[in-house]
């Protein structure tokens, strides 16, 4: 992988759905390891709103950060900071167009829903929804989780096999009470002997996520 300071600087931003200067809400997507941003974006054919836009970033050589997810932070860097950075370019660019947060609902999948969940988690604020596709926070067991600020009723949803081979269970259910506890409403659920893959439940659930975003905007 490139060793820059800011290894995903300049990539790109690729869109789907209304644009943003119509849009009544904003869905970004993250990809997972060895995915693309294209990739990710194939969810909005399952999350279809047409009041919605949809962005999703690329990570440089299609990922975000080198080593697991539950190594030391530091092993991750440069490229975990630079990920996070690029998050919220997309957030920054949404805002511009006049979408506030409140009205924007992250995701992603697998390294892109760890990416997702810690940046909500760092720059905690009322967001419009956080969905946590086979992922959870970032660092090695007792990692400190002192992060400041309140999710100020952020739904949340975190869903995952219970023997993902990358993913934990207790990460995701030590995750959901750690957003909890910044004050967001949380649902996870574990799926007995479910792949490394996205299941037609989570999509309900993030489908009522989007439609009380909808509803309230």
């Amino acid at each position: 992988m490139t060793t820059t300071i800011d290894p995903h600087q300049g990539q790109p931003i690729y869109t789907t759905g209304k644009p943003l200067q119509e849009a009544r809400g904003a869905l970004i997507l993250v990809h997972g390891r060895g995915a693309t941003a294209q990739s990710i974006l194939t969810l909005a054919a399952e999350l279809p709103y047409p009041d919605l836009a949809y962005l999703a970033p690329q990570a440089a050589e299609n990922t975000w950060y080198p080593y697991s997810f539950l190594m030391p932070l530091a092993r991750n860097e440069p490229y975990l900071t630079s990920a996070l950075r690029q998050v919220a370019a997309v957030l920054a660019q949404v805002a511009a167009a006049g979408i506030p947060a409140e009205r924007v609902i992250l995701g992603g999948f697998s390294q892109g829903a760890c990416l997702a969940t810690e940046f909500v988690a760092r720059n905690a604020q009322r967001y419009g929804g956080l969905l946590t596709f086979s992922g959870g926070l970032i660092g090695p067991p007792e990692t400190p989780r002192d992060y400041a600020g309140s999710l100020a009723g952020t739904p949340v949803f975190l869903g995952c096999s219970d023997i993902d081979a990358h993913i934990p269970k207790e990460r995701v259910l030590e995750s959901a009470e750690v957003l909890r506890g910044l004050a967001a409403q949380v649902t996870a659920k574990l799926y007995s002997n479910m792949g490394h893959t996205i299941n037609e439940d989570e999509l309900q659930h993030a489908r009522q996520i989007i439609n009380d975003l909808l509803a309230a905007t």
